[in-house]
């Protein structure tokens, strides 16, 4: 797999349905350079890893049609997606313990400030340029 010199290449998948969600997190993962995936159920978001897709982030929404983000954490993580930096989120903040235990890295409640995911971002650039040396 090709890797950009910088390591800062990154792919991301947004699990997201709702329209300005999707808009607001994607033009700040577009500021970290992120080619980004959208999958609007978590049903679309666990087929795209079944086809074979490779991401180094997903932030999966909590509540969504087809398949909600808990169920779609622990799929992922069940066909040995163990790389992947899984955020879990949601405006429920009580969704923390729920995401951990399906699998997720992390949980963010929602919104999302660029502080929050420019830290995390920043951790998945440090490993991924530190795999390389």
């Amino acid at each position: 797999m090709a890797s950009n010199a910088q390591g800062s290449h990154m792919k991301a998948l947004l699990v997201e349905h709702a329209a300005v969600e999707t808009l607001f997190h994607s033009a700040i993962l577009h500021m970290f350079h992120c080619e980004t995936t959208v999958a609007k159920t978590g049903k679309e978001a666990v087929d795209l890893f079944l086809e074979g897709k490779k991401f180094d982030i997903v932030l999966c929404e909590k509540e969504m049609p087809v398949m909600n983000g808990l169920e779609a954490v622990e799929k992922i993580r069940a066909i040995g997606e163990t790389d992947v930096k899984i955020v879990g989120v949601s405006v429920d903040c009580n969704a923390m313990e729920a995401f951990m235990s399906a699998g997720a890295d992390v949980f963010v409640p929602k919104p999302i400030t660029l502080d929050v995911l420019s830290a995390i971002i920043q951790e998945i650039i440090n490993k991924k340029n530190n795999a390389m040396v």
